[in-house]
């Protein structure tokens, strides 16, 4: 958007909201990434609880049912005993994938940067 821009590009549902809307909490991308760089696109709940540090159980349900609500994973019950339920990319899911890797990829490429942001109170680091 630049300087003198239409108004209707900067409504409260124009695209650049929406995209960011998506990803207001940091688990959404990080379990599209997760899914995608370390599982090929699919993966089990307890797989996905194994390869995110630091998320709950119950924080990885909210978001695998928010994420599905909105089409980017599809969630498929397998006829096994115990019941188990794998989670996969949809199109769309892998659609968004490409950015989000730029981001991720952009993040580990300029580390330093943001380690001279400095800290904030919420941020974990080990």
């Amino acid at each position: 958007m630049h300087p003198g821009t239409d108004e209707a590009e900067w409504r409260e549902d124009c695209a650049p909201r929406r995209v960011l809307s998506l990803f207001a909490t940091k688990w959404t991308s990080m379990v599209l990434h997760t899914l995608h760089a370390r599982h090929g696109g699919q993966a089990r709940t307890g797989v996905l609880l194994r390869s995110l540090p630091g998320i709950s159980k119950k924080m990885l349900t909210q978001t695998l049912r928010d994420m599905e609500t909105i089409g980017l994973i599809e969630r498929q019950v397998l006829a096994v005993m115990p019941p188990a339920v794998d989670y996969r990319l949809t199109p769309l899911g892998y659609r968004f994938v490409e950015p989000v890797t730029m981001l991720y990829d952009w993040g580990r490429a300029n580390a330093d940067a943001l380690d001279a942001l400095g800290s904030r109170a919420s941020a974990r680091r080990g």
